[in-house]
């Protein structure tokens, strides 16, 4: 099966261009949410995204004995060059203890992202977003994509836990977190780090389509514990993550690395 390939706003190009050179020169980028939607251009079906996140299945790996969090996923791939990614066959997912040490390790096998919302309009646009960033940043790369529904839940007797495994790296080149919905929560700030720990910023995604997009060679990244606003009220964070890996060494075309700061 293969997304529709989206172009984006023609407009917005020179906003396409400074995430570029944010992310060269920073090795992250935060993009709110007035400056992605006029990146994205129509996410008509954006109600019915934001309500594939009901009902997920709880994730069951959690090694710290968490009950937290809920969570589906989908494997993706581009091909070189490509505007548009192709969904694969379902598959577990999987990070070794170098880069998760709480939950590494093991095959994973979550429930897969319904394909409706794979095929779907905003899912379509936020992929497209990415493969145009990180492609411009390393030209004529296969990428292995995956995609990742998390709903964090927080209760009066226990914290939301954003990113359990404290300040991490995926192990990928790029990162994209989406904010998809803030349900009675406070706090959730996410911080970004250099290689050697050192904080480069702190911000909180708290409107729909906040994002950052994260360079995850350069950059670590965490959340801090989300808390609820009312104890007595359900409270939850809401994200879509989608993280690009290279598949392929570049053939020999002028300019095709991924670029250094």
């Amino acid at each position: 099966m293969k997304l529709a390939g989206r172009h984006l706003n023609s407009g917005p190009f020179l906003k396409m261009k400074s995430l570029r050179e944010k992310i060269l020169h920073d090795g992250f980028c935060f993009v709110p949410a007035a400056e992605a939607r006029s990146l994205l251009g129509e996410t008509g079906d954006w109600p019915a995204f934001e309500a594939s996140w009901n009902n997920m299945p709880l994730d069951t790996y959690m090694a710290d004995g968490g009950r937290y969090r809920r969570r589906r996923h989908a494997t993706l791939s581009v091909a070189p060059f490509a505007t548009h990614a192709k969904l694969e066959a379902h598959q577990p997912h999987y990070q070794s203890l170098d880069y998760n040490n709480l939950n590494g390790g093991i095959a994973r096998h979550f429930e897969p992202i319904n394909t409706q919302v794979i095929d779907g309009v905003s899912m379509s646009a936020l992929l497209s977003l990415c493969i145009q960033v990180f492609g411009s940043l390393a030209p004529g790369r296969a990428w292995h994509v995956e995609v990742h529904q998390f709903r964090i839940e927080a209760g009066a007797l226990h914290q939301g836990m954003p990113t359990p495994e404290g300040v991490h790296r995926d192990g990928v080149d790029y990162v994209m977190v989406l904010m998809v919905k803030r349900h009675n929560i406070a706090e959730g700030t996410t911080t970004i780090h250099d290689r050697g720990g050192r904080q480069l910023a702190s911000f909180t995604l708290t409107q729909s389509l906040d994002m950052t997009l994260v360079d995850d060679e350069r950059c670590l990244h965490g959340v801090t514990p989300v808390v609820p606003i009312d104890p007595a009220s359900p409270a939850y964070r809401d994200v879509l993550v989608a993280t690009f890996r290279a598949t392929q060494t570049p053939g020999n075309y002028p300019g095709n690395h991924k670029e250094s700061p």
